[in-house]
């Protein structure tokens, strides 16, 4: 008798299990078709044409991008450049892209290829970025502080630790809390 209420409530259980997920995957269009869209104020930004893996936009309309991201099992568009960090000025009229300079840097930039990008401000308004790089396929932050007159990075630092498997979540942490770096 044991075995045979055991047995009812585990095909019970199951039964509810797989109801609850078919739910589920209905609740949330799992399975639909997505159909292609034309958006009205769409247009292709010359510069970018070989795509771009992360941006962030400071409250004054400026946006850095990063683009050239190479990552095995990744399309490369531009297989033979490094990646490079681009400026936005989402306030003007027909915004163009420019291609940060990266000054001070003792590394080797032909193999830069940036992956997330984050900002800080500092109290004195000085813009902060950190880039996730993947220099050869390892994984580094490298800290650059942005020079808005001379629209170009200067290279600060580049941290790299056994015990950073994801530097996204120093990114992140690092906005937080500034003051660990």
């Amino acid at each position: 008798m044991a075995k045979l209420t055991v047995l009812t409530l585990m095909g019970l259980g199951l039964a509810l299990f797989r109801d609850h997920r078919s739910s589920y995957e209905e609740r949330l269009n799992a399975f639909r078709e997505v159909k292609p869209v034309e958006l009205p104020n769409c247009n292709l930004v010359k510069g970018i044409e070989a795509g771009s893996e992360d941006l962030e936009i400071l409250p004054n309309g400026l946006a850095f991008i990063s683009s050239g991201l190479k990552y095995p099992g990744i399309k490369s568009f531009e297989p033979d450049k490094p990646g490079k960090i681009l400026l936005m000025n989402l306030n003007e009229e027909d915004p163009a892209v420019l291609e940060l300079k990266i000054t001070g840097s003792k590394s080797d930039l032909s193999s830069f290829n940036p992956h997330g990008i984050s900002t800080f401000t500092d109290e004195d308004n000085a813009v902060y970025l950190l880039v996730v790089n993947h220099p050869d396929f390892k994984s580094t932050v490298e800290v650059f502080k942005f020079q808005e007159e001379e629209k170009s990075l200067l290279h600060l630092k580049t941290i790299r630790h056994k015990l950073l498997p994801s530097p996204s979540t120093l990114t992140h942490l690092w906005i937080t809390y500034p003051w660990i770096l």
